[in-house]
């Protein structure tokens, strides 16, 4: 029997892929962050300002050769995603900046949690205890990935729980704004005006850069700018609860490059056990939307 590959599941597994490579780019953007502190002296908000300054050069770029035009409809949804977003990455680099590259990204990983929780109590034909079965799961394994006892109420912890509720936000603004609005008029305004309020609130930060320095900006940004590519594109065919789960992948992710890339320490029997059970409630959570 022949697959038709333009069916609607293998779109959607296209959709899935889309998110996971996203994963690994902010894990990587991370990665980079960490190198670059031996070598220069660049705070997190010239990082974000470079990662959405050349995401915006992108985006112009390639809608003047394609010769597009803008198409906005509902500003409110693009500033929504727009600042969500921008204090998320503001969040989630600082969280790497001041405390564990591990810690940062499991904690920007509850957004998943956060954006299912949110749906459940906003959209009433998604109130389905099933789900909060599975989400109960899913915060177990996060927690045992995170060892409890360890991480307390440091600063740290705070800007990478902050980083993940606003992640949350976004990933729902990005999956509304994706009902009136094109993937580049998504990500001309986000990187755009992104952009410009990091510019306005941190321009102290903000120098022309060395060449080291230059080196390190520009590859963090552009794994970050391919990473946001891959998520705008796998939420064209994925909703908002089944994107942002497979983007819990970045917590395997940081658990098998982290001891090899920037010598984190590897995974306890229990962090492994925890995160074959975000897995599992991946799993169950997409396949039982897939079928609702």
């Amino acid at each position: 029997m022949s697959t038709d590959r333009s069916g609607p599941f293998s779109v959607q597994v296209g959709g899935w892929l889309a998110v996971f490579g996203s994963a690994f780019c902010f894990y990587l953007a991370t990665v980079i962050i960490r190198w670059a502190e031996p070598h220069v002296a660049i705070e997190t908000p010239y990082f974000v300002f470079s990662r959405f300054i050349l995401g915006f050069c992108v985006v112009c770029l390639t809608m003047l050769i394609n010769k597009q035009r803008l198409h906005p409809r509902r500003y409110d949804l693009l500033l929504g995603r727009t600042v969500t977003n921008t204090v998320a990455v503001f969040c989630f680099y600082k969280a790497v900046e001041v405390g564990s590259l591990a810690e940062a990204n499991i904690l920007n990983m509850t957004y998943p949690l956060f954006v299912a929780l949110f749906a459940w109590f906003l959209i009433r034909d998604q109130r389905d205890t099933f789900v909060l079965l599975v989400l109960g799961v899913a915060f177990l394994g996060i927690w045992m990935i995170l060892a409890p006892g360890e991480v307390g109420l440091r600063l740290e912890s705070l800007w990478g729980l902050c980083s993940g509720i606003m992640a949350s936000l976004a990933m729902i603004s990005l999956n509304l704004s994706r009902r009136y609005h094109d993937s580049q008029t998504i990500l001309f305004f986000m990187f755009g005006l992104g952009a410009l309020l990091v510019f306005v609130l941190f321009y102290e930060d903000i120098f022309w850069p060395d060449k080291t320095e230059f080196f390190f900006l520009f590859t963090c940004s552009a794994v970050g700018v391919i990473g946001q590519y891959l998520l705008t594109y796998g939420f064209l065919y994925v909703t908002a609860v089944e994107g942002s789960i497979v983007s819990s992948s970045r917590i395997i992710i940081a658990a098998i490059f982290g001891p090899l890339l920037v010598g984190d320490p590897a995974l306890t029997l229990i962090g492994w056990c925890g995160a074959l059970l975000i897995f599992a409630a991946n799993s169950v959570l997409a396949y039982r939307r897939s079928v609702a």
